[in-house]
Parts: C-alpha cells; structure tokens; sequence
C-alpha cells in the first residue's frame, strides 16, 4: 500500500480525480486529494488557464506543499493530472523520503542540479500539444541525469487529459491501459 498525493489538473477537482483516487482507495491505497482552486471547477481549457493565471504558480506551489506537508513523515507517492503533475514533480523532487512520481499528462522543469533515486512513471498522450515530443524526450534524459528510474509511456491519437471521460480528450482504451500500467507500479512500491 502506498500514501498518495493526488494533485489535479488546471480544471480543478473534476469527478475524474475523486474516481481516481477511488480507484487508487479501492486497491488499497491511502489517498489525499487537495483541492488548490478552493472548490472551482471548470470544463474548458480556457477557464482552466484563467483560474490558474489567477492564482498563480507560486502560490498553488505553496497550496500543493501545505497540502503535503502534514502527510510527508512516512513517503509519499507524488501523483498529479497535468499540472497537477508538474506540481507533484517539483514536491517529490524536493522530498527526500518521496517513495515514487506518478504523473498523468504533465510534467514539469527539471533544475539542472536535481538528483533523486526515486522511481517515475509518466503517462503522456503521444502527440500532445502541452508536452511536445522534443520536451518529453529532454525530460526523460535529465530524470535519468538526476538519478531517477523514469519510464514513459505514450498513448497515440489520445487527447492531453485522456482518463477524463467527461472531458473531449477522453480515450477509454488509452485510459485503461495507463490505469492499468499505473497500478502495477504503484503495487512494486
């Protein structure tokens, strides 16, 4: 069993994400999901750049690490929907009892003194238009510089944020198989 944070995208705390965790609870994982736009939830893009311009990066950092804060004594498992994810990239990086990254359409930049030995998996949509191809690839190449076991996998023709069934980039056959893959993971931890 592993203690998880779960970290949203810029749409805010969706259903997808309680049914994540859910999913995650239902396989014996204790799960935390902060909620860092105080209750606003959006289904567009636009909204969603809107409400995190408007916070602003700082400070859903700040929300993000007060939110881990409280659990981080034991290992956390670091999980995040796109920038959810970049969140939980920067958060595990800094944690150096972090057990593992988990990231789901996002990913963020690395400092080029980063150093972990904790285990990544990344679940990106292939191609996506947020994390382009000649970014994921420099990424996976400094995660391995920085020490970490970093695995990458890529969902042709799925949309950015594919395991949302209520949003358009929805793709029920990528959704199961990263589900699936990210399990598995979770589990060897």
């Amino acid at each position: 069993m592993a203690r998880i944070l779960l970290l949203h995208s810029m749409y805010g705390l969706r259903p997808a994400v309680h049914a994540a965790a859910e999913r995650l609870r239902t396989a014996g994982h204790d799960v935390h999901v902060p909620d860092l736009y105080d209750g606003r939830v959006v289904d567009d893009a636009e909204a969603g750049a809107a409400i995190r311009e408007e916070i602003g990066r700082d400070e859903l950092l700040k929300r993000a690490v007060a939110a881990a804060a409280p659990l981080s004594d034991e290992g956390l498992v670091y999980m995040g929907f796109s920038l959810g994810g970049a969140l939980a990239q920067n958060l595990a990086l800094a944690d150096e009892k972090a057990r593992g990254l988990l990231l789901f359409h996002g990913t963020s930049d690395l400092a080029d003194d980063a150093s972990t030995d904790i285990p990544v998996q990344l679940h990106v949509a292939d191609p996506d238009t947020f994390e382009p191809v000649d970014w994921l690839n420099a990424w996976y190449l400094r995660m391995r510089k920085a020490g970490a076991d970093a695995e990458v996998y890529r969902y042709r023709g799925a949309g950015h944020l594919f395991t949302d069934p209520d949003l358009p980039d929805y793709d029920a056959e990528a959704a199961e198989q990263a589900w699936a893959t990210a399990e598995a993971f979770l589990a060897d931890l």
